[in-house]
């Protein structure tokens, strides 16, 4: 990565602010609450160019089982940063050198909890349970009367039914019976997993001392999954952009600084109950993501907008080739219209679309010219200027 870009890519975070204010949004009805932007909880780290976090009214020992990956590692500075106790407990195969000053025990989830005994903390978090919730059972168990607190990171997918608008915790959960999936079964769908693991935490903490988080995509610096990260590095290639429906379809997704933060002040305030965490507040529409990316770039872009089912039959299908997009319709009209009025009032904040967007960049032209090229594995240039072609003339015709 150049100087000059990385230069760029920093003021822009520093004016992330006032950049993001410049795109007009798109209104979107059947949605509750408005942006929260910048604002939030007593002690929330502010945007760039804000102050540091304050430290925390009074000192937790925090055990993370992973801490390593794409989301652990900035819970752990956020809350080392708060003055908190960390502990990670993982196999210490993944980012091993991170955080040399921490206390890290090493085990498997699967087979290998002993590193965990006869120590007690006041709250464990859950990065790493996957679908298995037989680990979540027996992590649960041990820790039960040596930890005061279960904080397990679960997922939007745990909802069956995303049609609600707007949606909430209320809407039902997938179970063995609507999913069609047999108990026992050796291998669960994903969101089913995560829904029994929400329930077995519960079961052996108690509803009073178990916190629930239901993330949507997780974006920002450190994601490998490259699934928002497409778009940054797209509208940065410049020149014409597939982009996906009429431009009005929502968006709510999270940067991963904004969970690892509102999840440690969380903790800290004793909280307990199940908490969606997408964002922002009122939905983005594409249009407006994509628009609000363009502006932190000095890329020459025009988008070209493809009709949803033009691309069904090209082969281009929502948060696969076409990430972060997904239709409001066929049954996922509230899939990104969360109501999301508990979570605001309990201090979630959301950075602005061009902090998050510059990190994003940032990270991306880190990693070697190898890695950055697998960026455009779901979506080739190549394959992507064919789609477009075909959209031509098929509009010509």
């Amino acid at each position: 990565m150049d100087t000059n870009r990385r230069d760029f890519l920093k003021a822009t975070v520093a004016a992330g602010g006032a950049v993001a204010a410049g795109v007009a949004p798109v209104a979107l009805a059947g949605c509750a609450g408005g942006d929260a932007g910048g604002g939030g909880a007593e002690g929330a780290m502010a945007d760039a160019g804000g102050t540091e976090p304050q430290q925390a009214s009074r000192s937790l020992r925090i055990l993370i089982l992973g801490g390593t990956g794409f989301i652990g590692p900035h819970q752990v500075e956020y809350a080392l940063s708060r003055g908190h106790e960390v502990t990670l407990f993982n196999r210490g195969r993944t980012n091993a050198h991170l955080f040399p000053g921490v206390e890290k025990l090493v085990g498997d989830r699967e087979s290998d909890l002993t590193a965990l005994e006869g120590r007690s903390w006041d709250a464990v978090v859950d990065n790493s349970a996957t679908n298995a919730p037989h680990w979540v059972e027996a992590s649960a168990n041990l820790l039960r009367d040596s930890c005061e607190r279960y904080i397990f990171v679960s997922t939007r997918s745990v909802y069956a039914d995303t049609s609600r608008v707007p949606m909430s915790i209320d809407a039902p959960v997938w179970t063995y019976e609507n999913a069609g999936v047999e108990r026992g079964a050796e291998r669960l769908p994903y969101g089913l997993g995560k829904a029994i693991s929400e329930q077995i935490a519960r079961d052996v903490f108690g509803e009073d001392r178990t916190l629930v988080f239901r993330p949507g995509l997780i974006i920002g610096p450190g994601d490998n999954t490259d699934r928002f990260t497409y778009w940054p590095v797209r509208v940065d290639r410049g020149g014409e952009v597939l982009s996906p429906g009429d431009g009005t379809d929502p968006v709510q997704i999270i940067d991963v600084r904004d969970f690892g933060d509102w999840l440690v002040r969380m903790a800290e305030a004793g909280e307990h109950g199940t908490y969606n965490v997408v964002g922002p507040a009122t939905p983005r529409p594409m249009s407006e993501l994509l628009y609000g990316i363009r502006a932190v770039t000095t890329a020459e872009t025009t988008f070209t907008w493809v009709d949803a089912d033009f691309l069904s039959e090209a082969g281009l299908r929502p948060y696969a080739e076409m990430p972060v997009w997904r239709p409001a319709r066929d049954g996922f009209e509230g899939f990104a219209r969360f109501d999301l009025t508990p979570e605001v009032e309990k201090g979630l904040t959301f950075r602005s679309l061009a902090d998050t967007t510059a990190a994003t960049l940032e990270f991306h032209f880190s990693r070697t010219a190898e890695r950055q090229a697998r960026v455009f594995n779901r979506l080739s240039p190549e394959r992507e200027a064919e789609v477009l072609a075909a959209w031509h003339a098929s509009r010509r015709g």
